[in-house]
């Protein structure tokens, strides 16, 4: 990152946006963690102490996993936290590393871009089932994965912004050396 310009603007109010995004999906993600492992020790109970099973336990757990994998994904994708192979673009030239590094992004928003509009198809085919045991529409199944899509889209977008724009802070892509 450049030290001797102030970054623009424009890419303030962006990182600021995208760090609000992020922040929500943390906490939804955590809240989603929490309540299933209160709903599992819920069900625990029950069924030993209680000898009634609550059956709701698996059908909502199910739900908030998908919470916390899509959510969690996206913000992995923002933070550069996520899982990611980059032996092979990290032995290159510097100019080929950043045009992997562009590659990848221009993939990322297609991948999200993908998983956001099929999440929607998806999403609007199963709106009019209800999951068993719990009575809620089995469209939301598939909303954090739409979420996700759009999320991982814009992230990659900015991503690919900062980029362009010489402001890419990430540090496998970038050597400080």
């Amino acid at each position: 990152m450049p030290d001797t310009k102030p970054q623009p603007v424009f890419l303030k109010r962006m990182n600021a946006v995208f760090e609000f995004l992020t922040r929500i999906c943390i906490v939804l993600a955590a809240i989603s963690l929490v309540a299933m492992t209160v709903f599992y020790v819920w069900l625990v109970y029950g069924r030993y102490v209680l000898n009634d099973t609550p059956t709701w336990v698996e059908q909502v757990s199910l739900l908030l996993v998908m919470v916390i994998t899509f959510l969690g994904a996206a913000v992995g994708v923002h933070q550069h936290s996520h899982l990611s192979v980059v032996v092979f673009r990290n032995i290159v030239p510097r100019p080929v590393r950043n045009f992997f590094v562009l590659v990848t992004d221009l993939l990322m928003i297609g991948f999200g871009g993908m998983m956001f509009w099929y999440g929607i198809e998806l999403t609007k085919f199963k709106w009019n089932s209800l999951i068993p045991l719990i009575q809620v529409s089995e469209g939301l199944r598939s909303l954090p994965l739409t979420i996700c899509g759009a999320l991982l889209c814009l992230f990659s977008i900015g991503h690919l912004i900062r980029l362009l724009t010489g402001w890419d802070e990430r540090q496998d892509n970038i050597d400080e050396s």
